[in-house]
């Protein structure tokens, strides 16, 4: 019996098999590949470099195609990943069933899949960035019996020829619509994809970002997701940014998710939300208030913040956006829907009042329950981020302040109610940890916690010593200062990074 729920899914193979994605099974997959004149297999998975790469199959036949899904395929992991040695660098990567998208690129009908790292006995990767998400996940449940829930805001930047007709205000694109945003269309199609990818979209709009600079303008636009289980989070806005570039790429525009392309103008972030689940309840919310066990879990992120930087702010970059009065932050502290704190309490519809039949008086009151929406959000990553070791690095911290014996007292101390900046709080401000300003800082920050990511076996020590090496190697310490009042080697280091992530 058709399921309307399903028929009206955005993504056609879970509207064709009705069925949710998360059931989706090997001979789901061939069905579907034989029904729908499907002539290719993608196998797509994350390298270290954060970017998704491909491997093409042909369907020769019914017997091969069952051998790949069953079998994946061999890769070279030394050219994925810096801490896999040549000399023993064979792994395996097997399709995950529960992925499955049509490519909106391909002209030739093809099915797309994720995969995970297994290594030559057969077991998942321990360094591989899906199974350090997937252990963090378990190490959560397991400490709160929770699960931990996340989504993205990803914002980027689409670059065009200057057009002079209806300039945008510089610095004012926020909600902006059409003609002064230029970009919608380019958005809607994207996030038209996204769905179909199996992305839950929460919206898209122009974001603040806007400016002219030799000949072109440069346009904000941020799409935003609803918040799942933190491993579909992670693929989602994996797939996401592949889409986008890819769409950008086949209609002529250049896009960067780049988190800072010029001194003065708003970077771009890859701001996270978070939830804690319990039997299908939101547990971030009690009586109306942000709950005791949200408060331990945004003291464990209070505690190891500066460390969280190593996943989610990859180069150089990154330390440009993470400067005072940006909307950016640079202090380890929170508070209530204050965007100049690092993690953010949004509101979350608490007052228990229905403003719909407010808004609309033909509408009697109704007792929706508002509480599945209030989430905290981290507000340091950026596009840089290898969304996978980030999410796993959130979800260790939020794990952490479980395991905190003073985790409440760190949240009271660290809590902020007005914004930072202000001359009146320079008291308040001083006694606040600071945010690492280069790589090697933050590299320096993680070693000093390492001991809390490895924990439970979340993070692998082979991982972490990769981070530390990669962000050392930039040499970048006191790269801010070198470069004030420097715009031209300023530049070139924007071009070096334009396309990171």
């Amino acid at each position: 019996m058709e399921n309307k729920h399903l028929t009206l899914n955005a993504n056609p193979v879970v509207a064709f098999l009705q069925k949710p994605a998360n059931e989706f099974t090997r001979a789901d997959i061939i069905r579907y590949v034989m029904e729908n004149d499907i002539q290719m297999i993608n196998f797509m998975y994350p390298g270290g470099d954060g970017k998704l790469k491909t491997l093409n199959f042909v369907i020769n036949d019914l017997a091969y195609l069952e051998t790949i899904l069953t079998c994946g395929e061999r890769v070279d992991g030394s050219s994925l990943f810096s801490f896999i040695q040549a000399g023993s660098s064979d792994l395996y990567v097997l399709p995950r069933f529960s992925t499955a998208f049509v490519d909106p690129f391909a002209e030739v009908p093809t099915l797309t899949m994720l995969c995970s790292y297994f290594d030559k006995d057969g077991n998942p990767l321990a360094s591989s960035p899906e199974h350090t998400l997937h252990k963090a996940c378990e190490a959560f449940r397991e400490v709160t019996g929770m699960e931990f829930h996340a989504m993205g805001e990803l914002e980027y930047y689409v670059i065009t020829d200057e057009e002079e007709e209806f300039p945008a205000v510089d610095q004012r694109g926020y909600h902006e619509s059409a003609p002064y945003a230029k970009q919608g269309d380019f958005r809607q199609m994207c996030m038209k994809y996204i769905a179909q990818a199996g992305g839950q979209i929460k919206y898209g709009h122009s974001e603040v970002g806007n400016f002219s600079q030799d000949g072109l303008t440069y346009e904000q636009n941020e799409i935003e997701f609803l918040p799942v289980p933190a491993e579909q989070a992670a693929d989602q806005l994996t797939v996401a940014k592949w889409i986008i570039r890819n769409l950008g790429y086949q209609m002529g525009l250049n896009v960067t998710f780049a988190p800072k392309i010029t001194v003065g103008k708003a970077g771009s972030g890859l701001h996270i939300h978070m939830r804690m689940v319990k039997d299908g309840r939101n547990m971030m919310v009690k009586d109306g208030r942000l709950s005791d066990d949200a408060r331990r879990m945004i003291a464990g992120m209070m505690d190891v913040a500066p460390a969280i930087t190593a996943f989610g702010n990859k180069n150089p970059m990154s330390y440009f956006r993470l400067v005072p009065h940006q909307e950016a932050p640079t202090n380890v502290c929170w508070g209530d829907r204050n965007r100049s704190v690092l993690v953010r309490v949004p509101l979350g519809w608490t007052a228990d009042v229905d403003m719909s039949a407010k808004a609309n008086p033909q509408e009697q009151p109704t007792h929706f329950d508002t509480t599945i929406k209030q989430t905290v959000e981290m507000r340091s990553p950026d596009g840089s981020a290898d969304v996978y070791q980030l999410i796993a690095g959130l979800c260790v911290a939020c794990r952490h302040g479980f395991e905190m014996s003073d985790a409440l007292e760190v949240a009271e101390r660290t809590y902020v109610n007005v914004n930072i900046h202000d001359t009146a709080n320079e008291k308040v401000l001083d006694q606040l940890a600071q945010l690492p300003d280069s790589c090697v800082a933050s590299a320096d920050c993680l070693e000093r916690s390492r001991h809390i990511f490895e924990e439970h076996g979340v993070f692998s020590p082979a991982m972490i010593d990769g981070i530390v090496a990669a962000l050392r190697g930039f040499n970048d310490r006191t790269l801010r200062a070198d470069m004030h009042g420097n715009p031209k080697q300023l530049q070139k280091l924007v071009d070096q990074y334009f396309h990171c992530g």
